[in-house]
């Protein structure tokens, strides 16, 4: 059994979808991060870094449970556990370095991206234009990288796809004021709209819509998740 701890964002997202396409059991327990849950002592025994997505698997190796985070080492260990989604042996190279492109460009500066457009205080005009920039040149990376391709990696769904999914699929929010967000991107286009048609991406996205998670983006909320921008209390 698979116990995910999740929160309705792109990072989750990922897992949600390696979960729903390998068929895997698996227990949803929520993490409100707007009320700070990330921050909870038994959390952080998960993922000492205090952030979601995390697993923790009750038959890890030797029979034991295995706890897991960031949800780059999260797909690694389920493919490798479940011997799925991992493309061909020859494929392994370009299949670590899209994983890596992802999880220290495209995820991080199209998250930058999200928060300076949307959740930063006015004025900061050189920080969203230099992520939004950066998300841009990621984006560029990957339409070209799609270019006469049906997946980023080989000639098979990997985890690479998946990965990349997850965030492209706020592409709305990183692309803020896009009328058509991924238009200057046609390769991005008609590879996410395959991606997206997959019984398994439905799934995946009713995950957690039982749950209710705190929406509004009050004090608390703001503390909970930019803890850092606040003055530690006396």
């Amino acid at each position: 059994m698979i116990r995910f701890y999740f929160h309705p964002t792109p990072n989750p997202a990922k897992i949600s979808l390696f979960l729903e396409e390998a068929g895997l059991p698996y227990e949803v327990i929520p993490v409100d991060t707007k009320k700070g849950q990330q921050h909870d002592p038994a959390f952080r025994q998960v993922n000492p870094n205090g952030k979601v997505p995390a697993i923790v698997d009750t038959d890890g190796p030797g029979g034991q449970p295995a706890a897991v985070f960031d949800s780059t080492a999260i797909l690694m260990y389920l493919a490798e556990k479940t011997g799925r989604y991992q493309g061909q042996p020859k494929d392994r190279p370009e299949l670590l370095s899209w994983l890596l492109f992802l999880a220290t460009g495209l995820g991080p500066f199209s998250g930058q991206a999200v928060h300076f457009q949307h959740a930063a205080p006015a004025g900061l005009d050189y920080a969203v234009n230099r992520y939004r920039r950066e998300a841009e040149r990621h984006y560029q990376v990957l339409e070209d990288r799609l270019a006469g391709r049906q997946f980023l990696v080989g000639e098979e769904y990997t985890i690479a796809d998946m990965s990349a999914w997850g965030w492209l699929d706020r592409a709305h929010m990183v692309m803020k004021g896009a009328a058509d967000p991924l238009g200057a991107y046609p390769n991005i286009k008609r590879w996410f709209h395959a991606i997206d048609a997959r019984p398994a991406v439905a799934r995946a996205r009713k995950v957690g819509t039982n749950i209710e998670f705190k929406r509004d983006n009050d004090e608390e909320a703001q503390r909970a998740l930019f803890p850092s921008n606040f003055p530690p209390a006396a």
